[in-house]
């Protein structure tokens, strides 16, 4: 029995070698082809004489007019292309807000608060206490102050309260890290998928700072946990036109006037798994940036599903049968974020896979299409095109589904898991946790490439590729300060 198994490992470990010695001979080729050329040219090269040179340069001499229009050519050419092209676009910091401890709510305290609350019946509690203790949260998720009084005051006030600790928090430490006055900065972009009070929250964040009047401003509303890839595809949009610029993108969510006090069951997950959190992320397209930014864009690629009903109501805010609102979660979605995230990394595959995974994946669809051969659809290995991976931390399903649908690896997810234990599901912030979370380790070296990937209501699946520009340290006050030590911690099953 054992050597069946030696010879069953045995045979994995050849076919992962061939598979590595395959991955590197594709990606080489080029390369490899380029050698022997290269050798031919520099062996021509040595063989001519100076009077070869002499000749060739008499020639150009009688042909001076077209040598002039050629580089006239090249000139304008090059122009053109200087001026036309796409600008880079650095992340030089980003900030994540760190409640303070007194917010946070343990499993029992948040039990008893529930109970004592009186709008849950005994099926709720139940529920709630399952959900719970299956979550993946630890004991050190945060909610506002308004949801720890007894009973409850979700206002309009107390909702701009955690607003502003959350922004506000965030921001004072990136512009504190990174040294630019708020003055300097051109675009603002801000998202909040469930409170949006008039004036807007971009605008709350221009008269705290007192930002320039003329700075291009943006408040996203009801986009979901996905929004802060929206916001950074929109801030790079911006800074494609508006040279010399900053951007500050701004991703939170409000908890205080969402919180559920009805007894449907499918609007009451939201109240065990969204805890308080927001991040604040500086973009640049300076050149003189690039040398103290963390990480440059590389791609962003939008996937949204409206279209089909399905997926448009799978995440729906609304009002249960007796008027209690909350936010409601079909049975479908995890089968919705499945086709989502199968549309996207379509897309998103070409521009990040090497060439050698996408020959392996093109030929099976031929094959599949062609001569209907029946051949599992292959899977692309995208461990091969990146080496950290920052999944929303929606929820302990949710990661875990793309943890086996990518065949990735626990510490490919490790960033996520403990994002969701140490800080519950903050929305479309949670990403800057994670990343913040990979830094703290000590894990992200100069080259490495960087996955966000988030799934928000409408129903949409969003990705942003990084490239790390240096060996990047946790900036100071990061939210894993003081902490990063006792992680990862072992999790129930």
């Amino acid at each position: 029995m054992n050597g069946e198994k030696n010879h069953s490992n045995n045979r994995v470990l050849k076919l992962k070698y061939v598979k590595l010695g395959y991955h590197y001979l594709i990606t080489h080729l080029l390369k490899l082809c380029l050698v022997p050329l290269m050798a031919v040219i520099i062996v021509q090269a040595s063989r001519l004489s100076l009077n070869d040179i002499h000749q060739t340069w008499l020639h150009l001499e009688h042909n001076l007019v077209y040598v002039v229009v050629l580089s006239a050519f090249v000139l304008v050419g090059s122009t053109v292309y200087f001026m036309t092209r796409k600008r880079s676009v650095y992340l030089v910091d980003y900030a994540c807000y760190l409640p303070p401890s007194k917010l946070k709510v343990e499993h029992d305290r948040f039990m008893k608060h529930c109970k004592l609350m009186g709008c849950f019946d005994e099926t709720s509690l139940v529920f709630l206490d399952k959900i719970l203790g299956r979550s993946g949260l630890g004991e050190e998720t945060c909610a506002p102050e308004a949801m720890h009084c007894l009973p409850p005051k979700p206002s309009m006030e107390a909702a701009r309260q955690e607003t502003e600790q959350v922004m506000f928090g965030a921001l004072d430490t990136l512009f504190a890290n990174t040294n630019v006055k708020p003055k300097d900065v051109g675009i603002l972009v801000v998202n909040c998928s469930l409170f949006n009070p008039t004036p807007s929250l971009s605008s709350m964040i221009i008269n705290k700072y007192k930002m320039r009047g003329n700075i291009k401003s943006f408040n996203l509303g009801g986009m979901g946990c996905s929004a802060s890839v929206i916001s950074v595809d929109l801030a790079k949009d911006m800074l494609q036109v508006h040279r010399n610029n900053y951007a500050i993108v701004v991703s939170t969510e409000n908890i205080t006037q969402n919180w559920y006090f009805g007894n449907k069951k499918a609007m009451l997950l939201p109240n065990c798994l969204f805890r308080i959190g927001g991040a604040a992320v500086l973009l640049s397209n300076k050149s003189v940036d690039r040398r103290r930014s963390k990480y440059k864009l590389i791609h962003v690629v939008r996937t949204h599903c409206g279209a089909n009903d399905k997926a448009f109501n799978c995440v729906r805010q609304e009002q249960d049968d007796i008027g209690k609102t909350g936010v409601s979660l079909s049975k479908d979605l995890m089968t919705i974020a499945g086709n989502a995230l199968k549309s996207n990394i379509t897309t998103l595959g070409p521009l990040v896979l090497p060439i050698s995974e996408q020959i392996l994946f093109f030929v099976t669809l031929v094959a599949n299409k062609l001569i209907n051969a029946k051949i599992k659809p292959y899977i692309p290995d995208f461990k091969l095109a990146f080496e950290h991976f920052c999944i929303h931390a929606g929820g302990r399903a949710v990661i875990g589904e793309l943890e086996k649908n990518l065949y990735l690896l626990q510490v490919h997810v490790e960033a996520s898991r403990m994002t969701l234990h140490r800080f519950g599901n903050t929305s479309s912030s949670s990403i800057w946790y994670e990343l913040a979370y990979i830094e703290a380790k000590g894990r992200m070296r100069k080259g490495d490439r960087i996955w966000q990937i988030a799934f928000g209501s409408g129903f949409k699946c969003n990705s942003a590729v990084w490239l790390a520009l240096k060996n990047v340290k946790p900036s100071c006050n990061s939210p894993w300060e003081g902490c990063i030590h006792r992680y990862p911690v072992q999790l129930s099953l």
